[in-house]
């Protein structure tokens, strides 16, 4: 049993107090831990994915208890790339916060940081359900800590409203998992698949209702429509450097529906028989067109961002919800696009709002505007789906995962309709910020509407930076986007794989259970 499975929850977990209570007092120093312990995470992420890229699976149990009785990790293709993921996203975000400065402007923001990893690590390689609760609630501090960063009452009544809905959602979840617990006496994910599978179906009208209130739960993780009201206001008022890290905290729902809905409570359990695809794929179509259209009436550069995380989680969720093994591997691709890709223009976005305020009006020209301008073109087009970045092949691979099913005309019409909203929407704003901005005619002083209550103490403002390691870490996650385009076809097949696994759970619910194959 190898002990570096533990190490990506492990080390964030040992991090974050060690700074809190050793080095609070050193910026220096916290600066230095909290970048080599991300580089050494992301490292050890990239170790762990190459050890199961032929498709095994790795387990841990904690204490040397096995499963079902004890708690356990566990390492397969799905949770290996969504560690890879996060943590490289985690690392392009903590130089950009330390480059800028951001990291100074309130305390324990490299301690959150830290323990905002612990929780979505945890929660993507966690193989218990009532784990997966607990690492929920560890991310849903630390992110309401880092949502208030920076002090400011917007900021802190956004962020009383990010935590309360989170708290519904996490009584829910409890209810949820309770229920299910009743009536199958397990927890463990790949027990519950053993359990859910033997139920006679006078047993199961109980399990049904928890499995609604599971995919609730993890609906409103994903912030989908109408379970969505949480997130512009959450991401747009949030420091934005923090927005980019919350770009894979969607991702933790729709995760968490894809593993949840393929492994316990796959296509072949007659009681949630067309669960996730009645009553996910129209919420999903919704979710994208509110998006989109949100997006067109954004007049904040924060919430015209977040908007546009919002129809990019709409896409991903019309994959998911056709719940074939296509449209699964065109969701995984699509999600570390749209991860990347909301992530870059959060990190844009602060750099506007630093030099010019977050209103999208006509002001007078800021620094490094053409560079700036620039990469909010590459970031608009990469989140719209244009050609030639990687939104335009992920569009695509949603589009024909959607051929030969009812509903084809239905998805294609809608995702493209709101591919023209939004990009009609990027152009617009971009227009008036970058373009207009040259005219005198248009231009106007700016307006007092930053988000940040002067009077905090700790809200000391030292104006925009001009250094280069913000660039350095928008252009290093722009390269993932470019990678993910020129490789497109490797990272397909890794998650046609992936996708193939997950329709077929036997080899996950063997190693977890410790059971010969079959």
């Amino acid at each position: 049993m190898s002990h570096l499975i533990i190490a990506p929850v492990v080390l964030p977990a040992v991090l974050g107090p060690f700074i809190i209570m050793v080095i609070r007092h050193h910026l220096d120093l916290q600066r230095v831990f909290s970048i080599a312990g991300t580089i050494a995470l992301a490292v050890i992420s990239l170790i762990l994915a190459a050890q199961v890229s032929d498709g095994s699976v790795q387990v841990y149990d904690l204490g040397n208890w096995p499963a079902p009785f004890g708690i356990v990790l566990v390492l397969d293709q799905l949770s290996a790339l969504m560690a890879v993921l996060t943590t490289l996203l985690a690392l392009g975000v903590i130089l950009y916060a330390v480059g800028t400065g951001w990291d100074a402007r309130g305390r324990n923001f490299h301690a959150l940081f830290h323990f905002q990893l612990m929780g979505i690590l945890g929660a993507f390689l966690t193989g218990d359900a009532f784990n997966l609760f607990v690492f929920f609630e560890v991310l849903l501090i630390a992110s309401y800590g880092l949502m208030i960063h920076g002090g400011g009452a917007v900021r802190l009544q956004a962020g009383v409203q990010y935590v309360v809905y989170n708290l519904l959602g996490s009584s829910l979840f409890l209810f949820a998992l309770g229920t299910i617990y009743s009536v199958t006496g397990t927890l463990n994910m790949a027990d519950l698949a053993l359990r859910v599978a033997e139920l006679s179906p006078d047993d199961t009208a109980l399990l049904r209702v928890g499995a609604v209130m599971l995919l609730l739960v993890f609906a409103i993780k994903a912030a989908v429509l109408p379970l969505h009201f949480w997130l512009p206001a959450s991401y747009a008022n949030a420091p934005l450097p923090v927005a980019a890290l919350f770009a894979i905290m969607t991702k933790v729902g729709a995760y968490a529906i894809l593993r949840v809905f393929t492994l316990v409570f796959g296509p072949e359990v007659s009681v949630t028989a067309g669960l996730v695809g009645d009553w996910l794929l129209p919420a999903a179509l919704i979710t994208l067109a509110v998006g989109s259209i949100g997006v067109l009436g954004a007049r904040e550069i924060g919430r015209l961002i977040a908007f546009g995380s919002i129809a990019s989680v709409g896409t991903l969720l019309v994959s998911i919800s056709m719940f074939t093994p296509e449209a699964a591997a065109a969701a995984l691709y699509y999600t570390v696009h749209s991860t990347l890709a909301s992530a870059v223009l959060f990190l844009v976005a602060d750099l506007v709002m630093e030099r010019r305020g977050g209103a999208i009006v006509a002001q007078r020209p800021m620094p490094q505007s053409g560079l700036i301008s620039v990469l909010f073109f590459v970031g608009a087009i990469a989140l719209a789906g244009m050609p030639p970045l990687s939104g335009f092949v992920g569009k695509l691979l949603v589009m024909d995962a959607a051929r030969g099913t009812d509903q084809v005309w239905m998805i294609w019409a809608v995702i493209l309709v709101s591919s023209l909203i939004t990009i009609v929407g990027f152009a617009r704003a971009g227009t008036i910020l970058f373009w207009e901005s040259h005219d005198a005619s248009h231009v106007r002083e700016a307006e007092p509407d930053q988000p940040i209550d002067e009077t905090q103490p700790d809200n000391e403002d030292p104006g925009p930076h001009t250094g280069k390691l913000p660039f350095v870490a928008i252009f290093g996650l722009m390269g993932g986007l470019v990678l993910l385009t020129v490789f497109s076809g490797q990272v397909m097949d890794y998650s046609e794989a992936t996708a193939q696994y997950l329709f077929d759970p036997a080899p996950y619910i063997d190693a977890v259970m410790k059971r010969t194959p079959q």
